[in-house]
């Protein structure tokens, strides 16, 4: 009977050491990561130095609980990884209401400038000689071609242009390895006239494949009439546990968004004289939207 006792008591304390382990488990979370410098970057001198990269790490450094990975994905795979239901976020998507149907959103995580139109300079006159331009009386005219990712959103009304106006000849939409990388290679190929990024997404890409020189930009006269064309979000599948996943994400970006670092993930990548209005509309847009 002693014997019984003395072995009752054993797996009594085994079980009590057990018990906290696994409350102290952690729950996965995959981070979907498309190859799109400078969002990320993935390889080279710069890697883990994309301010998507960055803003990720502050997040993740504010989530112990859970098991962090990261996915390479374009944006099909990652809508495949939501719609499954699968432990999935992206650090830095636009709301469309496609997505909506498949995912939760965080309050605004990145704030950028707005996405332009990327050209040669030597197809300045041929886009009416104007650094600001109208997508959808360019896309109505149908004499330029513009190339798009597939599935990739620029800002509700660029998009609502783009999809009320494109067609087969004036638009030409790409789905494969290195979005943007690829798009520039077409627009240095004379395959596209102009395709749609970020300022900082331009600059990078051209330095990087040292034609700086040859590449301007031009403001969308569509995305300058809604601050939403400037925020993207952390996305996270439309589940229980994405909806857990938003509500813990959502108090480390109330707590982090103001800090110099976080800002700094972004200017990283500005030009010099660039900061000054970005500082500003980040404090008085971005810094404003709590929930």
């Amino acid at each position: 009977m002693h014997l019984y006792n003395r072995f009752s008591v054993a797996l009594l304390l085994f079980f009590i050491l057990l018990a906290p382990n696994r409350a102290l488990a952690q729950d996965a979370l995959a981070w979907l990561e498309a190859v799109a410098p400078p969002f990320f970057i993935h390889d080279g001198k710069f890697k883990g130095q994309g301010y998507e990269d960055l803003i990720t790490d502050i997040l993740k450094s504010y989530l112990p609980q859970y098991q962090h990975t990261h996915m390479q994905a374009n944006i099909t795979r990652h809508y495949q990884q939501w719609k499954q239901g699968e432990k999935a976020c992206s650090v830095g998507m636009y709301k469309t209401p496609e997505r909506l149907e498949f995912t939760y959103y965080s309050i605004p995580s990145v704030f950028t400038l707005p996405p332009v139109l990327i050209i040669h300079k030597d197809r300045f006159q041929a886009f009416g000689g104007n650094k600001m331009v109208s997508l959808a009386k360019i896309l109505q005219d149908g004499k330029l071609i513009i190339g798009r990712s597939t599935n990739r959103s620029y800002g509700i009304e660029f998009d609502t242009a783009l999809k009320t106006y494109s067609n087969d000849k004036n638009t030409f939409a790409y789905e494969g390895p290195e979005l943007s990388l690829n798009l520039f290679k077409m627009l240095q190929a004379g395959r596209i006239d102009a395709l749609p990024g970020l300022p900082e997404e331009a600059m990078y890409l051209a330095e990087t494949m040292g034609i700086r020189d040859q590449i301007m930009t031009l403001a969308v006269a569509e995305n300058q009439v809604n601050p939403e064309a400037s925020l993207s979000y952390v996305a996270c599948s439309k589940n229980e546990w994405g909806k857990t996943a938003i509500e813990t994400i959502n108090q480390v970006l109330l707590a982090q968004r103001p800090t110099e670092k976080y800002r700094a993930a972004y200017e990283r990548w500005l030009d010099p004289g660039s900061i000054e209005g970005y500082r500003k509309l980040y404090e008085d847009v971005f810094l404003k939207i709590t929930e």
